[in-house]
Formats: C-alpha cells, structure tokens, sequence
C-alpha cells in the first residue's frame, strides 16, 4: 500500500511537471510583427527561423527570414514576395529599424522592440497594457487588432474612407495546434475569401510544414489556390 502511495505522489507530480511545460504564448513582439508582416507567429527561444512559402508547382512565392535575440527580439527581419519582385531586409539599430543597404530608418520602435511609427506612410502604432499591438493610426485609415488569451492572433480590422476590410481567423481549440486554423475575410461585410492551414510541429509546438488553401472569393467563379509552407526554425 506504501509503495502504491508513492507511485501515486509520482503520477502527480510528472503530471504537474506535464503542465507546466505546455505550450508557450506568443510574446508581444512576435505576435505583433506576424500580424503586420503576415507571417505565421512562433513561440519559445527562437534565434532565427525561416519561412517559405511554395506555390503548387513548388517555386517560392514568398519568403521570411528573422533572427531574434534572447530577450525575443528581432534583430534582423528580411521579407520578400517574389510574385511582385518585392523586398526588404530590416535590421535593429538603436530605436530603429533600418535598411540594411541604404541604412535608411524605416520604423521607430517603442519601449525595447516593438513597432511605433512608420514615418514614410505617417503610421502609428499604439499597444495595450501588456505590449501587444492593438491600433495602427494613419492619415486616412484605422487598424485594429485581435488576439487570443494565448496571444494568438485572431485577426485584424481596417477602415479606410467607405472600405472596411476585416480579417477573423478561428485557431484550432488544441492549444498546441494553434497554426491549424481557418480565417474569413470581409470587405464591407461582403465574403472576399478564406483560409484555411493545418500543420505538423515540432517539440515547442512551433509548425515545420503547413498545408495552405486560399479561396478567393471576389472573382466568379471563385478561385482556389493551395500553397506548402516549410519553416526552419533554431532555438537558443
């Protein structure tokens, strides 16, 4: 009988021990600079990851390149979009994010790595009491934010004159699967598209590879298009 109480004891605690190494939330930084640069957010001690995302012929649509610190954030930030020829490689200096070849400031940063300003697009971003991104302020348009308990996000609204473009993304209920999920776009309430992604992970939860579906909906007959993600992720 003593012997099945300490078995007992032992369960309990490797139960708690369980627990307590559940999956991470999303910080503040990574949580906000996903929603604003469209990339999947990861959570735990990420030094740099890389993200591709692959058309179905295989051929790189885009691609997302960060390095982070220890502290968890972004030391360099690279984006590209090679359906548009598009780029941009960011890297922290000071308050700022610059450019890694002109040097020119790009984004003024807030307290010690979160977005402030876009001075080029007269942008402003303001954040909650716990750092997280929660309104962008433009000339002409209003950006609002959501995230989950977990600081997942859930998606975003924009206003912009008489357009009124939301965003709602529903994340699977398994804590651990939160890149699983499914998202509506509206403008001015009409259906402009979904989404929906589903993912293997690795040991932080974080996805390795995902399987991307986009329905376009603005165009008739709606257009379906499917995309690979691979994500390379090291860890500190």
């Amino acid at each position: 009988m003593k012997k099945l109480a300490v078995m007992i004891a032992l369960a309990s605690v490797l139960a708690g021990c369980d627990n307590a190494s559940g999956p991470l939330s999303f910080t503040p930084e990574m949580a906000s600079f996903s929603n604003e640069f469209d990339f999947d957010p990861l959570r735990g001690p990420v030094k740099d990851f890389t993200q591709t995302l692959l058309n179905e012929k295989g051929e790189v649509s885009k691609r997302v390149t960060g390095t982070m610190s220890e502290e968890g954030c972004f030391d360099t930030l690279e984006l590209h979009d090679l359906d548009a020829n598009t780029g941009v490689s960011l890297v922290l200096d000071a308050n700022f994010y610059v450019d890694a070849e002109t040097q020119q400031q790009k984004i003024k940063l807030q307290g010690k790595c979160q977005l402030a300003e876009l001075p080029s697009a007269g942008v402003t971003w303001d954040t909650d009491d716990n750092g997280f991104i929660v309104t962008a302020h433009g000339k002409e348009m209003e950006v609002k934010y959501r995230y989950d308990a977990d600081g997942y996000p859930l998606g975003k609204t924009t206003v912009s004159g008489e357009q009124h473009l939301s965003v709602a993304a529903t994340p699977s209920s398994d804590k651990r699967k939160k890149l699983d999920y499914s998202a509506v776009s509206l403008l001015n309430d009409k259906p402009l598209g979904t989404v929906k992604q589903s993912c293997d992970y690795d040991r932080h939860h974080n996805p390795v590879t995902c399987e991307l579906q986009i329905k376009d909906e603005s165009v008739k007959p709606a257009v379906e298009r499917k995309f690979t993600i691979k994500n390379s992720i090291d860890y500190y």
